[in-house]
């Protein structure tokens, strides 16, 4: 596998976001879980910041800190999942909030947070989505062929499904219906390969696959990262070139430790691996190597 990056603070990345920068960079945006947080309960993927790493060729990622002014509430709060697009000349951030700092999983209210800004830097704050519950998480926003946008999340309340909205601005949003329904499952990713267009989601075995013609009706199509000699790939984004696309992940490390960390479970890495389409499957070899220079090439589409 090709280990990308690590967060040097809390050990904990998790749910990248990935975004050609203005600077000709790439950032990566990513839920920054706390490992080192001493006390018990799940405490420690609560209170969390995004953070931000950057990258000239995809391989060597620097840590750049966390995004700043974007929890619009005093104290400490929530932030995960972030979902960050182009649309114009503006940058779109969409990421889940939860008030405070819970000390378990369940039981508490979630929304979904709007920013914008114009340098990946600074950022504006738009409200919050109006969706289908208050316990939804996980954004993921693709442009429409025939133009506007669709955005996808999880609904806790609906079974953990996958819900959609579409807007034609990204600021009036229509009413939510029902994407992917079956088993739990959360972080849909949506992206255009080959002759389909594809969501990836995770459910917690790797990653469960649909394929659409139209955005709109999803069949499945098979499982990506569930090999379980290499862990479990979970919350993925993807980056297409033409014919050839990267899928980023993380997995859980399942042996070490590190100081201060309660539980070495708790420590997660982002890693990249080649994505293809092949026929009506997508084809993902977690061990073939990853191209130096790999996002420096071509022209990116970056879903």
């Amino acid at each position: 596998m090709t280990l990308l990056y690590t967060d040097p603070v809390h050990l904990a990345p998790t749910d990248p976001s990935l975004i050609a920068g203005p600077d000709g960079s790439w950032w990566m945006f990513y839920t920054q879980r706390r490992a080192r947080e001493p006390d018990g309960g799940h405490r420690w993927v609560h209170g969390t910041d995004i953070g931000v790493a950057r990258s000239s060729d995809g391989l060597t990622w620097e840590y750049a800190g966390v995004a700043e002014g974007i929890d619009p509430h005093p104290g400490r709060n929530t932030l995960w999942a972030p979902e960050v697009i182009r649309a114009g000349d503006r940058f779109h951030m969409f990421t889940s909030y939860i008030p405070g700092v819970p000390d378990q999983w369940a039981g508490h209210p979630r929304t979904i947070l709007h920013h914008t800004s114009t340098d990946l830097t600074h950022w504006r704050y738009d409200g919050v989505l109006p969706l289908s519950s208050d316990r939804v998480i996980d954004a993921c926003a693709y442009e429409l062929p025939e133009g506007g946008w669709r955005l996808w999340y999880k609904d806790e309340a609906a079974g953990s499904t996958t819900w959609s909205v579409d807007s034609p601005d990204l600021t009036q949003w229509s009413a939510p219906v029902q994407a992917i329904g079956g088993d739990p499952h959360e972080g849909p990713n949506v992206f255009r390969l080959g002759e389909f267009y594809w969501m990836i989601t995770d459910d917690w075995r790797g990653q469960a696959v649909h394929r659409s013609v139209d955005l709109t009706d999803w069949e499945p199509a098979g499982r990506i990262l569930d090999e379980t000699a290499l862990g479990f790939g979970h919350h993925a984004d993807v980056v297409v070139e033409r014919d050839e696309g990267w899928i980023f992940y993380f997995t859980h490390r399942r042996f070490g430790f590190a100081d201060g960390v309660l539980d070495p479970h708790r420590l997660t890495d982002v890693h990249v691996a080649v994505l293809r389409a092949e026929g009506n499957r997508l084809v993902c070899d977690r061990n073939a190597p990853v191209a130096p220079n790999y996002l420096a090439q071509g022209e990116i589409r970056c879903p």
